[in-house]
């Protein structure tokens, strides 16, 4: 059978709440948000209902940047869920936002051997799904 299957549950995406669903609507059109605290400024993901720094309820929804460093990667040569199984291999990551966040994602665009902890990347997306690659000037490959 050609094409995705849609009587396979995904596992590669929640199921939008009604405090997600922004999130995942700009996502779809091409917008990553981020939640920011009114009372202590700092930003956060994943979208909570109140800070998780100082607890606060005084949250709304930013646009960010798009921007950030790679903190940490892993290379996945097995997941037997859909859709990651036609995927493999593939590179889980958690990246620094530039807006302070850190955030799991996945890599793309990017050789297995490419990733540098603290490497630029900036923000694409993949069916309504944020995904991070190289930055803009970045060579993917080995450092040399």
């Amino acid at each position: 059978m050609d094409g995705p299957r849609h009587d396979v549950p995904r596992h590669d995406v929640p199921e939008p709440d009604a405090l997600t669903r922004p999130y995942w609507e700009a996502a779809a059109r091409g917008r990553l948000l981020v939640r920011r605290c009114g009372a202590c400024g700092r930003a956060h993901h994943y979208p909570r209902e109140f800070c998780p720094h100082c607890w606060s309820e005084e949250v709304s929804w930013e646009e960010a940047s798009g921007r950030a460093t790679l903190y940490t990667w892993s290379a996945v040569h097995r997941n037997d869920l859909p859709p990651f199984t036609g995927r493999v291999p593939y590179l889980a990551a958690v990246v620094d936002l530039a807006e302070g966040p850190r955030m799991m994602t996945e890599l793309v665009d990017c050789p297995q051997d490419g990733p540098r902890a603290g490497m630029p990347l900036e923000v694409a997306f993949r069916d309504g799904v944020p995904v991070f690659r190289p930055g803009p000037g970045r060579a993917a490959g080995p450092a040399g």
